[in-house]
């Protein structure tokens, strides 16, 4: 946990910004590939491989959380894990965070406490820690988190390699975010396994260097959903995608929930977001990594078509649409 708040100034306001920082920084554990941390003008990192993999999400109040369905803690992993899965769909390993930090003058200091530990959490479950960052004032609390990798001497798997002939495969879950935010809006707070889903991601850490390893030749995190992503992949590609049904397993949870809901599980699997699962297609002629499970294949030609046929509604999630 943070400073004890009960005995210091309760808005970030009083506590000011060089306080601020010492809190979120003082006492946290760096990786060894940290060569110059937090407390100068910017933080030196280690290079091996030569070559620096970089992400960057902003989360926003009101728009990517509410504090009323997820707590300052899950919002803090939340942040860190939707960034760290951007690197493992690369195939690199992270190698530290940088935090930029917006908030009203109100906030009160426990919220960036909590959510300090949050980011602190989600960071060490991959062995990384935050290197820097800015914090400023801001009309709503907005993280953005800059995740920094290293290729680890492979090429990076972009989105642009698949071919034809090629196997399409999944890591990870797919459909529990969409489920748990369709939970939380129908004003549940349960089922607690799915309504966790949606506060903190659990991407398929390393799941992307293994699929590197194992030859893939295209790869992508699940962001904005199952079909919107092997889109993704289809259009840097320019190749066609069929999504086998029978491949695609629907979580009996999810069917459960989806029955009390008057939902459709098989539209959360197909088209939620924010599980940051993986999908990499592979060579035909090569085993597909035990993370992974074959669910379509590469043709030539051009979209995303389910059993051979069109998907009619939303394939996922597009800002601003």
């Amino acid at each position: 946990m943070g400073p004890d708040s009960s005995q210091e100034p309760q808005t970030i306001s009083q506590v000011g910004e060089f306080n601020l920082i010492d809190r979120v920084t003082a006492g946290r554990e760096q990786s060894p590939g940290t060569l110059l941390g937090p407390g100068d003008d910017a933080a030196v990192l280690a290079a091996p491989d030569g070559r620096v993999v970089a992400s960057t999400d902003v989360l926003v109040e009101h728009v990517h959380f509410r504090f009323d369905w997820s707590t300052p803690h899950q919002v803090g992993r939340k942040a860190v894990a939707v960034n760290l899965s951007d690197i493992n769909a690369m195939g690199a390993v992270p190698t530290g965070l940088l935090v930029g930090l917006g908030c009203p003058p109100d906030t009160p200091a426990a919220v960036v406490d909590q959510l300090a530990d949050g980011l602190w959490e989600e960071a060490q479950r991959v062995g990384v820690g935050i290197v820097g960052g800015d914090m400023v004032t801001a009309p709503a609390l907005t993280v953005s988190i800059t995740v920094l990798g290293d290729l680890q001497g492979r090429a990076p798997v972009t989105r642009s390699g698949a071919r034809p002939g090629d196997v399409v495969a999944v890591a990870g879950r797919l459909g529990w975010s969409a489920a748990g935010l369709a939970v939380l809006g129908r004003g549940f707070r349960s089922p607690v396994a799915v309504v966790g889903a949606h506060r903190v991601p659990e991407p398929p850490y390393g799941a992307g260097p293994q699929a590197a390893v194992a030859g893939a030749t295209s790869m992508v995190d699940t962001s904005d959903g199952l079909l919107a992503d092997l889109g993704h992949i289809a259009t840097a590609s320019q190749v066609a995608i069929d999504l086998r049904t029978d491949q695609v397993e629907i979580p009996q949870r999810l069917v459960e929930v989806a029955s009390a809901l008057g939902a459709d599980a098989r539209h959360w699997v197909l088209t939620g977001g924010e599980d940051q699962a993986l999908i990499a297609t592979f060579p035909a002629n090569r085993p597909v990594p035990p993370d992974f499970r074959e669910i379509g294949v590469v043709a030539e030609g051009s979209g995303v078509t389910i059993d051979g046929a069109d998907y009619e509604g939303s394939t996922g999630w597009e800002h601003w649409r």
